[in-house]
């Protein structure tokens, strides 16, 4: 038998295996051709497999539905296939081996040459799609937003998500309910966009309609919106209530701890919480970037832009997935199944990212114990 990676038949024996859905234990991952054909019981291998046991955990890489840029790239300003590329091998070292790439609020031609790129770049590289942050948003709400060039929603980004749709590229649009009419979300749905609320001031009453149109996630739940009162849910009232999925970024600056753990306590339906990077270009990059003219810079692990307001994350997947288990002691499997099934059940992408089933070699990863480090199967065998 050839020791290839390409060409093993081989049995793997980790001390915990992720499949996708489930966090088993004593349970055997069998790889041919460099691909996952089958999983079985440890004890009951066949009498002349090939067995390797590994200490950590196998499961496939994780899936980022916000990701802004990576390696000193952003996707708003290098909207291009190089651009995509450079920003998805930044997060790749990192874990992430599916991602929607982020377009945030900017001038018109920016989201077009955005979509343009998509078009090219879609299926290499992890890309799973592309996920438009405005600019159809709330100024009140608009976060790090540039406020010059948010605006309602129009037939020509209804186009580009048709375009896109009729390339059959999975498409994630944020919304605030103030930044569209009534029909907006539902023609989108129809086209087969997954359609978000945030970076919106509005309360309950003018956002439970955009969810009955088929609005179906909260964007990075407590940041960029309304927020929860005695007399008034806000967005992030409304949407812990809602059995819409909600995002969130986990890495202890956004949100505070004991607010996490009291939105995801109180989801009235299981795995609809959503782990996101938000991540900037400086997450496998330098230490500072230009946005809407003007430097952010990392300090203290935060991005400040020159309001001294956060400016997107410079935060991984791999260390928000390590600080949910080893520091807020959420269970490991319903950690993994925030970075990586219930963001790909949003997108409709269960089979091509969340199950352990023909997923390349390339694509597994073996944690740590600790969670915080990682390995790709393909460079231990």
């Amino acid at each position: 038998m050839s020791t290839a990676p390409g060409n093993q038949d081989i049995w793997l024996c980790p001390d915990q295996l992720f499949d996708g859905q489930n966090l088993l234990t004593d349970t055997a991952i069998h790889l041919v051709d460099g691909k996952c054909a089958g999983l079985s019981s440890a004890d009951q291998l066949p009498a002349d497999a090939t067995v390797k046991k590994l200490s950590g955990l196998i499961t496939p890489g994780f899936f980022d539905i916000q990701i802004n840029g990576g390696g000193g790239v952003l996707y708003n300003t290098s909207p291009s296939p190089e651009g995509l590329a450079a920003i998805a091998a930044a997060h790749r070292q990192f874990g992430t081996t599916a991602l929607l790439p982020t377009v945030i609020t900017d001038a018109p031609n920016v989201l077009e040459d955005a979509v343009e790129a998509m078009k090219d770049a879609y299926g290499t590289y992890g890309i799973k799609g592309i996920h438009i942050e405005g600019p159809h948003i709330s100024v009140e709400r608009k976060g790090t937003h540039e406020a010059s060039w948010v605006r309602p929603l129009n037939e020509r980004s209804l186009q580009l998500v048709r375009d896109l749709r009729d390339r059959d590229i999975p498409v994630l649009m944020t919304v605030a309910p103030e930044g569209v009419a009534k029909g907006d979300v539902a023609r989108l749905v129809e086209m087969g966009a997954v359609v978000s609320i945030g970076h919106t001031d509005a309360g309950a009453a003018q956002i439970k309609p955009v969810l009955e149109e088929g609005a179906n996630l909260f964007t990075h739940l407590f940041n960029g919106m309304s927020q929860m009162v005695n007399r008034e849910p806000g967005a992030v009232g409304t949407g812990i209530n809602s059995t819409a999925y909600c995002s969130l970024i986990v890495d202890g600056h956004h949100v505070a701890d004991d607010m996490l753990r009291l939105a995801i306590r109180a989801r009235p339906v299981k795995d609809h919480m959503i782990i996101i990077s938000d991540a900037m270009p400086t997450v496998g990059g330098p230490e500072n970037f230009n946005l809407y003219g003007h430097q952010v810079y990392l300090e203290d692990g935060k991005l400040i832009n020159k309001a001294g307001s956060l400016a997107g994350a410079h935060v991984t997947m791999l260390e928000s997935v390590a600080r949910m288990i080893t520091e807020l002691q959420f269970p490991a499997e319903e950690v993994l199944r925030m970075s990586l099934s219930n963001p790909a059940a949003l997108m409709g992408l269960q089979q091509s990212v969340a199950s352990l089933q023909n997923t390349d070699l390339a694509d597994m990863l073996l944690l740590a114990p600790d969670y915080k480090s990682f390995s790709f199967l393909s460079h231990m065998l």
